[in-house]
């Protein structure tokens, strides 16, 4: 059973599946067996024949050259809205016991498996009559610690301790925070990475600038975030 870790941030279209891109691919060069799962996947892209296309699937995938079977997602959903509405509309709610299924066989198959949320983490999965199950309920399930990524910007001290004060309040091992669009030596982003580690106790591991091909952080620190 190899190990895993919960990639997920403190809103939508902060980069997180750029930085997840980036994840793999370190790990992927450092010759170690890596995979990616994501539960549920919204707004995805549409083939020439009208199959539904993983798109956050198929981009961690080419950053990372992995094979087509090394990037897992168990629900694709066509409109770019939360997934509990994406799945009501399509009338195709989502089942944690296929996703725990999905899940432990992709750990099975990785030494480390990168495990992708929803938006925030608070992201509503399925949400009806029958089951309500919001993002952070996919990480206490599956036993998941949580890495966050954040943009360096304005507002991000705001956005990443009320994360982590949730992770918290869910018993939701934080590993740490990575920075997206960061500007070295912009002095409200680097006030910004000191506030963040002081109010949460967590440390920022990583600053990724805009459109960085390489994550700055070695295999091996990565790789010991992984339970």
């Amino acid at each position: 059973m190899g190990k895993a870790l919960f990639i997920t941030g403190t809103g939508t279209d902060i980069g997180k599946t750029y930085v997840t891109g980036l994840i793999v691919k370190r790990l992927k060069e450092a010759g170690v067996r890596t995979g990616y799962y994501k539960a549920a996947l919204s707004g995805a892209e549409t083939s020439a024949d009208g199959s539904l296309l993983p798109g956050d699937a198929l981009h961690v995938a080419r950053t990372a050259a992995l094979a087509e079977d090394e990037a897992i997602v168990s629900y694709i959903y066509r409109d770019a809205v939360s997934p509990h509405l994406a799945a009501r509309i399509e009338n195709r709610p989502i089942d944690f016991g296929k996703v725990e299924r999905d899940f432990r066989a992709a750990k099975e198959r990785f030494d480390y498996l990168t495990v992708e949320g929803s938006g925030g983490i608070i992201c509503p999965l399925r949400w009806d009559e029958h089951e309500h199950v919001v993002l952070d309920d996919l990480a206490v399930r599956l036993g998941l610690s949580a890495l966050v990524v954040a943009d360096a910007g304005l507002g991000t001290i705001n956005a990443a301790v009320l994360t982590a004060e949730h992770l918290k309040m869910r018993a939701i091992p934080l590993k740490g925070f990575i920075f997206n669009n960061w500007q070295a030596g912009d002095v409200m982003q680097e006030d910004n990475k000191k506030m963040v580690e002081e109010m949460t106790g967590a440390p920022v591991v990583a600053c990724v600038a805009k459109g960085a091909e390489e994550l700055p952080l070695a295999a091996a620190a990565l790789a010991a975030l992984y339970d």
